[in-house]
């Protein structure tokens, strides 16, 4: 057994102080509890605060790449979500699998680093530059799951059916590395893919369609409906108001409406953004319940506009938040930016009963959902592994909270500095900002984003 002492531990129903919890060789809660373990020969005393690891929803690793090099507009030229997705198309056309895992490796470890123990890899990024699949068909998802593994973060790898360049059209020339050309051809892929999870003890499957604009509406019934049971269901939707448009036109029916009437939404189901709704979407998407993944981040960079969050919260809609295309890695600074978008609307600065309390359980427990873990459960409890992400209680701004509840602090005053490390598995994968592969995997990141650059400028 390993013990560690900890100044506080969150559970759902409020802190333990001090806390004592002991893992075996498996990373797995055996002793939690508030008293000194009678078997507790060596004890590692920990100055912070033990929170649950983030959950990231929504991950495309390969945009790591390309975080930050998007952002010189030029005076007078239209730039939005479609100007950017042409950018993304030239990295992803660029990058070698070697360099996909390079990228993946740097990636996850920096969410390692900002306090996330897990992530939701949304994954269409397929087949060789050419668009002709690689005699492995799963090779790039085998990459991700290697990078998740070099890294020490758990992964639900989610390969994802990309047909169509838009609602009735062809695929673009740029998306040919994305494209399975039938639900056979992306169902055969599913397969493959469940085959290179099963290399990594701590990686699972999920599936989904990229987008009821990129899949035939018949190709989002079928893929659901003969995909695995039991699995998380991942898709796009209503992210721009041309996708609304063009959804009316072809679909007849706004996209989340459609979704509402035509699947049979679940838990199982995570919809990704969903910025414009209308009131019958909010309330029907609330009641089905089915999980949003929010990307602040990323909806903020690329304009797509404010998630009704005030409005779907009070209808106990469920949603959890993801980092998708990179520009922020920081969970915290995310869930401001959720929270503060909405105060800009009501002028109201309680967004959420019970405030920062309210927050971490929704995305604790949606995030869950996203990754395939539907039963209940606490933050930390014995027989679950211990992830966690830890606080220096000897920050500032740490040290003067609030003794009964710093959890609000922790949410709304902390950044990825005040983060003494993280834990999964029990085995700190960071600790003091440090990763234990950081030198050799930063090595290879600068190597292969070098030759990125190289090729796309």
């Amino acid at each position: 057994m390993k013990y560690f002492r900890f100044e506080k531990l969150l559970l759902k129903d409020g802190w333990i102080s001090p806390a004592y919890l002991g893992v075996d060789d498996l990373g797995i809660v055996q002793y939690l509890e508030a008293k000194v373990p009678t078997d507790g020969v060596a004890i590692e005393y920990v100055s912070g605060l033990a929170v649950p690891g983030f959950i990231n929803g929504h991950s495309h690793a390969f945009q790591y790449a390309m975080a930050g090099h998007a952002e010189k507009h030029i005076f007078g030229v239209q730039d939005d979500f479609w100007s950017w997705r042409e950018a993304m198309y030239r990295c992803a056309l660029s990058m070698s699998p070697d360099e996909v895992e390079s990228v993946a490796t740097m990636l996850y470890t920096e969410m390692l680093r900002n306090g996330y123990t897990h992530v939701a890899e949304f994954h269409y990024l397929h087949h060789n530059v050419d668009g002709r699949k690689y005699s492995n068909s799963a090779e790039m998802g085998e990459r991700l799951v290697s990078a998740a593994r070099t890294a020490g973060i758990k992964i639900t790898l989610i390969p994802i059916f990309y047909q169509k360049g838009n609602f009735g059209t062809d695929p673009y020339p740029q998306q040919r590395r994305f494209i399975s050309s039938d639900t056979d051809d992306y169902l055969q892929l599913l397969d493959d893919s469940a085959r290179c999870v099963m290399q990594y003890d701590h990686a699972r499957l999920g599936f989904g369609v990229h987008s009821l604009r990129a899949v035939s509406s018949e190709g989002v019934l079928r893929t659901f409906n003969e995909g695995p049971p039991g699995l998380p269901f991942h898709l796009h939707a209503a992210e721009q108001l041309k996708e609304i448009s063009d959804a009316e036109q072809f679909l007849k029916a706004r996209p989340v409406q459609w979704l509402i009437d035509n699947m049979p939404l679940s838990n199982r189901f995570n919809i990704v953004h969903c910025t414009h709704m209308s009131d019958v979407e909010v309330n029907g998407l609330a009641a089905s319940g089915a999980n949003v993944v929010l990307c602040p981040g990323t909806e903020g960079n690329l304009g797509d506009g404010i998630f009704r969050l005030t409005d779907y919260e009070k209808s106990r809609g469920s949603f959890c938040i993801g980092t998708d295309s990179h520009i922020s890695l920081n969970p915290l600074e995310d869930l401001r930016w959720l929270d503060y978008a909405q105060r800009f609307t009501t002028h109201r600065r309680n967004t959420f009963d019970d405030g920062a309390t309210a927050i971490i359980r929704m995305i604790y427990e949606s995030g869950r959902m996203a990754t395939g873990s539907f039963e209940e459960a606490n933050y930390f409890s014995v027989g679950l592994p211990f992830d966690a992400v830890v606080y220096n209680s000897k920050m500032p701004l740490l040290t003067n909270a609030r003794a009964g509840d710093p959890l609000p602090s922790i949410v709304y005053s902390s950044d990825s500095s005040s983060v003494y490390g993280t834990i999964v598995n029990g085995r700190w994968i960071v600790k003091k900002e440090h990763h234990m592969n950081r030198e050799s995997i930063m090595s290879k990141y600068r190597k292969a984003v070098k030759s990125i650059v190289g090729k796309t400028n």
